[in-house]
């Protein structure tokens, strides 16, 4: 079966400019199916893909009727500088029953990410992340999850067969996936008050990583190397606050700036292991004068931009790019070692694998900051190193 079978194409006439696009603009530069499907052996780096589905979206349908919307203002932004090489695929419509569209996209990722091609995804409910993260799993690899949202979405009682895959319920579903080739799990932006402590128990229990929204405030760069750690990242845009955008059904007061979003879009480019990006939740029917839509598209220009200006210092090679840094801890005789790239300033941890734990490697690398480096200096077990250990054990 060829991608284009899971395809339908765009109308350009709906979301063109009455006096077309400028030649510096998206909507000149992407290669879109408008008419033909785009040919993605010619060197495609991303793909934008739509879904339109929207029936497991609790309390947000209408959802997916975003994609369109978004491509309208995307495709009026201008290049940056450098030369794109992106395709928009079109839309994955809903299937004849919403597993049926789970499998669809499942299967785009899957064969995108094989391609080396970064799928991009828009629209439909956040249900989608677990299509997303089962495009993963015949690729041979574990899968390090980025969610930012306002809520853990864990309701159910916690069983696979009890539950159906819904926008506040997909996490169930992808951590009790069988064979689990989930490493780690990170949330940006949880708002204590929509979370049960009974889930912080679980994210402390499994060493996941969890960031309440207010220690991010103003402090949105303390986020890269959480997002450097991610492999796929599903945003809710119901994390951010419905003031800057109220295309969501669920929209609430609280959540990050749209300024925020767009940085953490751009560190999402700038992650050289990230492979795939889902943007979730968007609603047009509660759009105002196309805001939503605006910096949705403003938030993948950001994240087209990371993309182009990627470092590639990850994987570690070669060693003489790289500053080796060991401290000791007060209290035990155990080495810290640090690795910092000279081409980007970024750092990184080597936490061992307990013996016997891997035939090739003899340690793991986590991103990390110059912050924990200097914990680690003071003779402080940085609570990211203890973490990722655990999960390794």
């Amino acid at each position: 079966m060829s991608l284009t079978d899971f395809f339908t194409n765009i109308d350009l006439k709906k979301i063109t400019p009455k006096n077309g696009y400028f030649t510096s603009q998206l909507g000149n530069k992407i290669d879109h199916h408008s008419v033909d499907f785009p040919g993605l052996e010619q060197e495609t780096d991303i793909a934008i893909i739509g879904i339109q589905e929207d029936r497991n979206a609790v309390n947000n349908q209408g959802c997916s009727l975003g994609p369109d919307y978004v491509r309208e203002k995307l495709y009026q932004l201008n290049e940056g500088a450098y030369k794109t090489k992106i395709a928009d695929l079109g839309n994955i419509a809903r299937g004849e029953t919403v597993t049926d569209t789970y499998i669809a996209l499942k299967t785009v990722v899957s064969e995108l990410v094989k391609k080396d091609i970064v799928p991009v995804i828009i629209g439909g409910g956040q249900d989608l992340t677990y299509a997303q993260y089962m495009g993963y799993e015949n690729l041979e690899q574990k899968v390090d999850l980025l969610v930012v949202d306002s809520h853990f979405d864990l309701e159910g009682d916690g069983s696979m067969d009890s539950i159906e895959t819904s926008s506040d319920a997909y996490l169930n579903k992808i951590f009790l996936h069988e064979p689990n080739y989930l490493f780690n799990f990170s949330n940006l932006g949880y708002q204590t008050y929509f979370t049960s402590q009974d889930s912080l128990r679980v994210m402390d229990k499994l060493y996941f990583d969890a960031h309440r929204l207010g220690e991010l405030a103003g402090n949105i760069a303390i986020t890269e190397p959480v997002i450097r750690n991610a492999n796929m990242l599903s945003f809710d845009m119901g994390a951010i606050r419905s003031s800057d955008a109220c295309g969501n059904a669920n929209a609430k007061p609280n959540g990050f700036y749209g300024e925020e979003a767009c940085q953490i879009c751009r560190y999402a480019g700038f992650n050289d292991k990230l492979s795939s990006i889902g943007f979730y939740e968007f609603n047009p029917a509660y759009d105002n004068n196309g805001q939503t839509a605006m910096l949705l598209a403003q938030m993948i220009w950001y994240f087209i931009d990371g993309f182009y200006n990627r470092k590639k210092d990850f994987p570690l090679n070669p060693k003489s790019q790289y500053l080796v840094y060991k401290t000791s801890l007060k209290h035990d005789d155990h080495e810290l070692v640090f690795v910092k790239s000279k081409k980007s300033d970024r750092w990184w941890m080597q936490v061992p694998y307990p013996s016997g734990g891997s035939k090739n490697e003899r340690f793991h690398l986590v991103p990390c900051s110059y912050a924990e480096y200097k914990m680690a200096r003071s003779g402080e077990m940085p609570d990211l190193w203890w973490r990722t250990y655990q999960k390794l054990n």
